[in-house]
């Protein structure tokens, strides 16, 4: 072998093995250029995502009907309260004023004190009778003379005008006596309104618990005027709380009571809890687009507090073994690809944020490349 003819083979080996890399690289490429998948066997579930805040049920932000300023509070932040328990006093020396006066006026009206002025009436009866039994009796005392021609007819007509005098003082005296004694009593009835009006408005200046709870909030302190519009304290029960969900107007349509909740909760990472749907509120936020929600948990965690937030997943439907693909798998919602670049038209079903379901056009030994992004 010439110098040449060793030169042409190692030329041509040479080119051999870079043909040999260029298409192992090639049909590399075009192997990895597209993932590629079956569809798998399992359950699937279409859900609703809603986000909001735990509420402790009955809770409420309390409110006085009347301005002043905050005389005392009685107890703290966290404490649990009984209902109708105190929890703070609002002093206004306006009112205080009114109340010791509306306690003098019914003090000054009381019947009992006012006693004497029916004795004294009574009286006055009591003598006017005296009088009418005695002119009545000097009368026809002398209206028997009269008639056996005794005396004379001046005598009888003044002791007959007498006679009725005294019948009208009598009766005069009666009128007077009850008038008095409505007027005594209504006047007392009056005062004792207004003293009881006033304590009912003294009682407008006492904040107090509607509800057993706790107290999750006191924003105001001693000293700090307060007014109608103002909150005083945030009170809420203290062992059971409810999700406020906002659901998009677009989904409320299939929301009904009673569907299962999944709840995840930045306090509680990793875990899902399961609630329920109890109440569907019927009307839309007009700025958001929203409706209000409810749901409790079947098993709430340990530990809540009022306003945490949550991420949840309202299941509407669910179906177990269906066929399902990757959603980024599906072009224009019924378009798949198989592996060998074939277009299929297919039928879905359910879907979550990951999957979707099959209905018909695929079966589970089907092969699918994952479309170009």
């Amino acid at each position: 072998m010439n110098i040449k003819d060793g030169f042409d083979r190692c030329c041509r080996t040479y080119l051999t093995q870079i043909l040999i890399f260029v298409s192992a690289l090639f049909f590399s490429s075009c192997k990895s250029k597209y993932e590629k998948a079956k569809p798998s066997i399992e359950s699937v579930s279409e859900s609703i995502y809603a986000s909001g805040l735990i509420k402790s049920r009955n809770q409420y932000q309390a409110f006085v009907t009347v301005n002043g300023t905050i005389n005392s509070i009685l107890v703290s932040e966290g404490d649990t309260v009984k209902k109708g328990a105190l929890i703070l006093t609002i002093s206004n020396e306006a009112q205080r004023l009114g109340k010791d006066n509306a306690q003098l006026s019914a003090e000054f009206a009381d019947l009992k004190n006012n006693q004497d002025k029916l004795n004294d009436a009574k009286s006055f009866i009591a003598l006017a009778k005296i009088k009418m039994e005695n002119d009545s009796t000097m009368y026809f005392r002398q209206k028997e003379l009269w008639d056996q021609k005794i005396g004379t007819e001046v005598e009888l007509e003044q002791k007959q005008l007498a006679y009725q005098n005294s019948k009208s003082s009598l009766s005069s005296a009666n009128i007077k006596y009850k008038d008095l004694k409505r007027q005594l009593s209504f006047t007392s009835s009056q005062a004792k309104k207004n003293l009881a009006i006033s304590t009912r408005q003294e009682s407008d200046y006492a904040l107090k618990s509607k509800i057993d709870g706790i107290v999750y909030s006191l924003p105001k302190s001693m000293g700090e005027i307060v007014s109608p519009q103002t909150p005083l304290a945030l009170i809420g029960d203290a062992s059971k709380f409810i999700l406020e969900m906002q659901v998009d107007e677009y989904d409320i349509l299939k929301i009904k009571k009673g569907l299962l909740v999944l709840v995840t909760l930045d306090s509680y990472k990793g875990k899902v809890f399961e609630a329920q749907v109890t109440k569907i509120y019927p009307i839309m936020n007009e700025k958001s687009k929203t409706f209000l929600v409810e749901a409790e948990f079947k098993n709430a965690p340990a530990i809540l507090y009022p306003n945490i937030s949550f991420e949840a997943n309202i299941i509407i439907q669910t179906k177990s073994q269906a066929i399902l693909i990757p959603r980024n798998y599906l072009l224009n919602d019924s378009i798949v690809l198989r592996s060998n670049g074939d277009t299929v038209i297919v039928k879905t079903g359910l879907k979550d944020y990951k999957k979707i379901e099959i209905i018909s056009g695929l079966s589970a030994n089907d092969e699918l490349r994952k479309p170009k992004e």
